[in-house]
């Protein structure tokens, strides 16, 4: 497996302060370590592709790790695809807390958020 991961400026994913700090916590209250988040695009959902949330231990030989403030966060290579320039959020509101991907590869989303269509 190849440690030195290259992501171009384009390709990079942001995970925010805010995320970061959930992450840490879900994290910590998680049975063993070295848990990392995972972020994957799927197809599926009310628009035609779906976003999927995982914790995992184990790093896939097509992942690309994006981190902050000691987070660590997967991609693989496909999703990373239709994931290029977005940031990952977490937000608490009225209606829920939740992780948000604000994803500029989007033309639209469906209402909860979860589920996206492509511009391509």
């Amino acid at each position: 497996m190849n440690d030195m991961t290259t992501v171009t400026a384009e390709a990079k994913v942001d995970i925010t302060e805010s995320a970061a700090r959930r992450l840490a916590t879900l994290i910590a209250a998680e049975p063993g370590d070295g848990l990392m988040f995972r972020v994957a695009v799927t197809g599926g959902g009310c628009s035609g592709f779906q976003y999927n949330f995982s914790f995992d231990d184990t790093r896939q030989e097509d992942d690309l790790v994006f981190g902050r403030d000691g987070v660590t966060v997967l991609i693989d290579a496909v999703s990373l695809d239709l994931l290029k320039g977005a940031e990952i959020d977490f937000s608490k509101e009225l209606s829920g807390a939740a992780f948000k991907v604000n994803n500029p590869n989007a033309a639209s989303s469906c209402g909860c958020g979860k589920s996206f269509s492509t511009k391509m």
